[in-house]
């Protein structure tokens, strides 16, 4: 079982609730905060492209990178045309992240940081980010809280469409800190008519405030700063999604 292999060809529909529009929203209430010193963004973990395209409407120079092929390429064909600049897309892991120039502010939604599960890894991961953005740049992201992701233990859920069926479950070990989530995920081939099934393992760490705050600042950030879930207020007690920004020194 691979993350993504499969769950590429009905993302999408499975994640039909999501209101991109309001965190490309949420996402340039910072940006106005916080004046970037350019308009190029970066989207780390972009996915499918859906918040890559949002924000690329928006006027935004974007550049998405994504680890997965599969999603990858769903990403192109979606944001092909309609923007004033087309994106680009780059297959790379976050920790290995290598672009040809710098970025005004890196943004890495829905809780895309919690899927980097060894902390040295995240650590270069954020270094990289550092790297890559213009001095005075953004780093926003969010993260599943722990209360959430230890609230999970044993959840069964279940997510349906007229073409995609998803039953997963999800298990959470106090001693590695770590949630999976097994999958199994029944997609209709509309030119066969035949439905097909696929199975994924996902595994998200449970990270605080304060093993993230260290991290970044281990990675050279400054002006590190933590959000409610949509939120321009300080997270309250067992919030299920915390925002974080962090700022390159100028």
């Amino acid at each position: 079982m691979s993350s993504y292999d499969f769950l590429a060809g009905c993302y999408d529909a499975l994640t039909y609730d999501v209101d991109y529009s309001a965190w490309a929203d949420y996402i340039e209430k910072h940006f106005r905060k916080n004046p970037l010193p350019g308009n190029t963004v970066l989207d780390l973990a972009c996915g499918t492209g859906s918040l890559t395209r949002e924000l690329a409407l928006r006027g935004y120079e974007l550049i998405g990178v994504d680890q997965s092929p599969e999603m990858l390429s769903r990403a192109a064909d979606k944001n092909r045309g309609g923007s004033p600049v087309e994106p680009i897309f780059l297959c790379q892991s976050m920790e290995n992240l290598d672009l040809y120039g710098t970025v005004d502010a890196c943004v890495c939604c829905l809780d895309s940081v919690n899927y980097v599960t060894d902390p040295k890894k995240l650590r270069r991961a954020f270094q990289r980010v550092r790297l890559f953005l213009t001095p005075g740049g953004l780093f926003l992201f969010d993260i599943n809280s722990s209360a959430k992701l230890e609230g999970l233990d044993g959840q069964v859920f279940l997510d349906e469409t007229e073409d995609t069926y998803c039953v997963w479950r999800a298990e959470f070990s106090k001693r590695s800190r770590i949630c999976s989530y097994f999958m199994d995920i029944f997609r209709l081939d509309e030119s066969t008519g035949q439905w097909g099934r696929g199975e994924e393992l996902h595994r998200e760490r449970a990270y605080t405030v304060p093993e993230l705050t260290v991290l970044l600042e281990e990675a050279g950030f400054t002006d590190i700063r933590t959000f409610g879930d949509l939120k321009m207020r300080a997270p309250k007690p067992n919030e299920p999604r915390i925002f974080f920004t962090a700022r390159k020194e100028i």
